[in-house]
């Protein structure tokens, strides 16, 4: 038969089977051979991949945590198939190819998929879906073959950590289970895996525990070296209450709960992090070990802000203190460009845009939406945008460009009552402002004629964390006393 065929392995064999049953047949028959020896119920549907992408620029592995599609059913190029939580945000996950979603390979719920694991099949339209070739996971290196004990090597000394059975193949535990099944000398093959591709999780070794009974710790492997000679039979000694201590020591970590069982002191629970929570972590513990914090704080008076504030309620203009923060400091980043820096690699690099990040608190942990060119917009507007920016990250659903790329951070922990706190810089950037309650104060002052009196003040605590590499104690310094300035005058800054 001449024909180009694209084979599969599956259709290699079955072709050469083929083949051979085709010999001696006339020519004339050859062309229903040919079409079947080229449809899709022999060879199956050819798969397109769908891969898990890179939905924001610093994202490296993404939680699955709805299928927006089924299997069977049709999908056009920019349908939602799925929605993906990364490091930021919850994002839809949009086709780029038009056809039938096959099968799923990636369930929901799925944690800490790496970038470019394949989670789904797709297959042209028309085509039996059913039918989709699955690839086969990449293989894992084939263990060595363990080597029989030699005839001169004692019998007495047995290692603690029992080996997987022959034929099982390479297991896959995870760390928790791992420490379970070593601390109990249970055998890992014994283990039922109901985590993904095989992997044993840390209740599967507890089930396995539950099941065969706790037995302590298994005794630590001998430290001796024993010689080639078998020993001598030694005299039975008296069991004592004393060596059952020694051969199962007390473990330096506290016990691990058991579900359905009370728990005892000492105990802890673990629960799963979501991929926010994690990205928060490694970031936050990256900022405090290579960036050299300084913190300066200083009060402002916002009197003048409450006046005007109670003025634009009366023409139903709602806006909050933090949004003429938000105003005060890209003013002053336009009056002071060298704060609006970040820091590269090795090099400093000056922004052309000023892009405030405020901090919002979530479920998930604490995001930091930007409003963008907050120095071209007036108060109102930034109101507007803070409102529908903290509501979107507070549904997950925030885009990247709306999360990515701000110059200064602002962390706002007044309306729970906080005087003042010092924040942790976001780097790139160089600089947060945390901001504090609003507290009445009584200070002195001099009357109309001279005399003195009291006044009372509405202060607030400012604390600027900033980045010693870009900017010294004293270009903080200066950055705090302009902030003030501009804060305390609301009316300049619709001037600037």
């Amino acid at each position: 038969m001449a024909a180009s065929l694209r084979l599969g392995r599956r259709g290699i064999l079955n072709g050469i089977k083929l083949i051979r049953t085709c010999r001696g047949i006339p020519q004339s028959h050859h062309g229903h051979y040919r079409h079947y020896f080229q449809s899709q119920s022999l060879f199956g549907a050819a798969p397109m991949k769908v891969m898990m992408p890179a939905l924001s620029p610093t994202m490296e592995e993404g939680r699955v945590l709805k299928w927006l599609k089924k299997e069977g059913e049709s999908v056009s190029a920019g349908d939602a198939l799925c929605e993906i939580e990364t490091d930021k945000a919850v994002i839809s996950m949009d086709s780029n190819e038009d056809g039938i979603l096959a099968k799923i390979l990636i369930e929901e719920g799925s944690q800490s998929v790496r970038l470019g694991t394949l989670i789904a099949l797709m297959v042209d339209e028309g085509q039996d879906w059913k039918q989709v070739e699955i690839p086969a996971p990449e293989s894992a290196p084939a263990p060595l073959p363990s080597t029989p004990p030699s005839s001169a090597a004692p019998t007495g000394a047995v290692s603690h950590k029992v080996e997987p059975r022959v034929g099982t193949g390479q297991l896959r535990l995870s760390p928790a289970a791992r420490h379970i099944l070593d601390t109990h000398g249970l055998d890992p093959g014994q283990a039922k895996p109901s985590g993904p591709r095989g992997l044993i999780t840390k209740e599967d070794a507890l089930n396995l525990l539950k099941q065969t009974g706790s037995r302590g710790p298994a005794a630590p492997k001998a430290a001796s070296v024993p010689s080639a000679a078998p020993q001598p039979p030694q005299p039975s000694q008296p069991a004592h209450p004393a060596s059952t201590s020694q051969a199962y020591p007390r473990p330096s970590i506290p016990p691990i709960s058991v579900p359905g069982k009370p728990a005892a002191p000492g105990m802890f629970t673990e629960f799963p992090s979501s991929n926010v929570r994690r990205v928060i972590a490694k970031r936050l513990t990256e900022s405090k070990t290579t960036i050299p914090h300084s913190y300066a704080s200083i009060d402002c008076d916002l009197g003048a802000v409450q006046q005007l504030r109670m003025d634009l309620a009366k023409d139903a203009i709602k806006v909050s203190v933090n949004d003429f923060i938000i105003k005060a400091a890209a003013i002053t980043l336009k009056e002071m460009p060298e704060v609006n820096v970040t820091w590269s690699g090795e090099e400093a690099q000056s922004l052309g845009s000023i892009h405030i990040s405020i901090a919002v608190a979530t479920e998930k942990g604490l995001l930091t939406p930007i409003i963008r060119d907050a120095a071209t917009k007036g108060v109102q507007e930034i109101a507007a945008n803070a409102r529908a920016l903290a509501q979107k990250a507070r549904d997950g659903k925030l885009l990247p460009e709306e999360y990515q790329g701000g110059s200064f951070s602002i962390s706002n922990l007044g309306m729970f009552g906080i005087s003042g706190f010092s924040a942790v810089i976001n780097p790139p950037q160089a600089c947060i402002l945390a901001v504090g309650r609003l507290r009445p104060e009584l200070s002195p002052c001099l009357d109309s004629d001279g005399s003195p009196a009291l006044r009372q003040q509405q202060l607030m605590t400012v604390t600027l964390s900033s980045d010693g590499r870009l900017i010294d104690d004293q270009l903080a310094a200066q950055f705090l006393d302009k902030f003030r300035a501009n804060l305390e005058r609301p009316q300049r800054m619709a001037l600037i």
